[in-house]
């Protein structure tokens, strides 16, 4: 699921994505961390044959990423479009990772260009009128509320993505299927034990009994280092208990001691 080559589409994804392409309808995917959301997003833009222009949203994007900013070149001022705009005249797949944790200016002017008319006046350029060629599809994540740094997105921009993919981890068996596309298949005991920890440290964090979640990274990387010739135990430590202890020793026993009961000493 972390390369677009392995990706496997455990809940039809792909179709809906097809249906809204098909119908010119923005996407919404919705999900946790490490649950292959920009996999599926890259996949499917190779899928389609089509240019991906993609930004990673945070407290430090600013407008002029989006829009643009004004150029001195050979003593002539000039205006560089920035991302937004190029993606809207090339009529290239837009993606907006992780849109829920961007600050309240950026997102207004990224509504202005999602509305119905499918355009943007550029004010920092003379009032210069971009619109959007009739290819031009926006795909947007967010990660849910618990995640440091979203926030809730206005109800008009949510509007602006009407169609609305919910990917979440996928069954065990699914997750060690992909699992096993990066390590050999000799340990897939041990794997499917990884798996279900993985699953159980998921549940606590996700009713907030802990701090952390683990992803699909961690189950692939204790794939991995059974591979290297490490124990499972030491594996399960390495990849799940210690960062734990960042959140200080009760954090990190309370994951000890669901291991311990898993793997033994």
């Amino acid at each position: 699921m972390l390369t677009e080559s392995l990706y496997i589409d455990w809940n039809n994804s792909f179709e809906v994505l097809d249906k809204a392409y098909e119908s010119n309808l923005f996407v919404l995917i919705i999900g946790p961390k490490g649950t292959g959301k920009t996999t599926l997003v890259r996949e499917f833009a190779t899928r389609k044959q089509a240019k991906l222009e993609s930004i990673n949203f945070s407290l430090r994007t600013r407008e002029s990423h989006l829009i643009g900013s004004k150029t001195l070149y050979a003593g002539a001022i000039g205006f560089e479009h920035g991302i937004l705009v190029r993606s809207m005249k090339d009529g290239s797949m837009l993606y907006l990772d992780e849109v829920n944790a961007a600050e309240a200016d950026v997102l207004l002017r990224l509504d202005e260009a999602l509305d119905d008319r499918r355009q943007i006046v550029l004010k920092e350029a003379g009032g210069e009128l971009i619109e959007a060629t009739k290819e031009w599809f926006v795909i947007a994540t967010i990660n849910p509320l618990s995640h440091v740094g979203t926030k809730e997105l206005p109800p008009q921009l949510l509007s602006r993505f009407p169609v609305r993919i919910k990917l979440d981890y996928p069954p065990e068996e699914i997750e060690l299927k992909i699992v096993k596309n990066y390590v050999s298949v000799s340990h897939e005991k041990e794997i499917l034990r990884g798996i279900k920890l993985a699953n159980i440290l998921r549940q606590a964090a996700a009713v907030e009994e802990l701090y952390y979640s683990p992803s699909l990274r961690e189950t692939i990387a204790f794939g991995k280092v059974l591979d290297s010739g490490m124990k499972p135990r030491q594996a399960a430590d390495v990849v799940f208990a210690n960062i734990y202890a960042q959140w200080g020793s009760v954090e990190y026993q309370k994951v000890n001691d669901i291991i311990t009961s898993m793997f033994g000493n």
